[in-house]
């Protein structure tokens, strides 16, 4: 086995514990527990930093290998709509999520609010859709 086809699905569920985080979280300052909310939040946050590693890694070591879609049609046209917009939300999050947390840390919670009612949907359409492009090219469309 290819000790580097362990990252695809490590990947994946970092993406879906990072959305579990940020969810749960979310339900914690809706209930008004700051502290659990500030915990589970900082854990996604870890948790999207130990994605980003993993991934650089995967891709450095592959030598900037992409992985191919094998889908045609509208599966493709799908596919690649879903791509296209996780990857220009992911690289947008990064600022977004440092701003909100810093914000957060420092205990500015009306600019905290104020764009964390853009960072967390957006974060966890990334999350989410982090977890289906591996679906897409592991599982349901692997190549051959």
């Amino acid at each position: 086995m290819d000790p580097l086809q362990v990252f695809p699905p490590l990947n994946a569920s970092l993406n879906a514990l990072s959305g579990i985080l940020l969810l749960t979280g979310y339900i914690h300052i809706r209930n008004k527990r700051i502290a659990q909310h500030r915990r589970f939040m900082l854990a996604a946050c870890a948790c999207s930093l130990t994605f980003l590693a993993c991934y650089v890694t995967y891709h450095t070591l592959r030598g900037g290998v992409v992985t191919r879609f094998t889908g045609t049609g509208a599966i493709k046209t799908l596919y690649l709509s879903i791509l296209t917009s996780h990857t220009i939300l992911a690289v947008t999050i990064v600022p977004l999520a440092i701003i909100t947390v810093f914000n957060g840390l420092k205990m500015r919670v009306a600019r905290h609010r104020r764009i964390a009612r853009w960072t967390f949907p957006l974060w966890m359409y990334v999350s989410v859709t982090g977890v289906l492009v591996y679906f897409f090219l592991y599982h349901w469309f692997p190549s051959k």
